[in-house]
């Protein structure tokens, strides 16, 4: 149960680590060619916080889609059985 749990959360940690990544690179293009000047950027702002709470916002409603589709297949898994 307890291994279960870890590797759930792995999972999880991973899809919301990859959603960051992914959104960096396409709101930040910049990022690929100067990164030092993209962090100066960020420093100089003082918005750390931005990539971090759009990647949430973007996995949660990924994360309720994905368990509606789990609770609608689960519904159909029970009726054939």
């Amino acid at each position: 149960m307890v291994n279960r749990f870890k590797q759930t959360i792995k999972k999880e940690i991973l899809y919301y680590l990859l959603i960051l990544l992914i959104l960096a690179l396409v709101m930040h293009s910049d990022l690929l060619n100067d990164p030092v000047a993209r962090l100066q950027t960020m420093d100089e702002k003082g918005n750390y916080t931005h990539p971090f709470l759009y990647a949430f916002v973007i996995y949660a409603t990924i994360l309720i889609f994905r368990k509606i589709i789990d609770f609608v297949v689960g519904m159909f898994e029970k009726k054939n059985n």
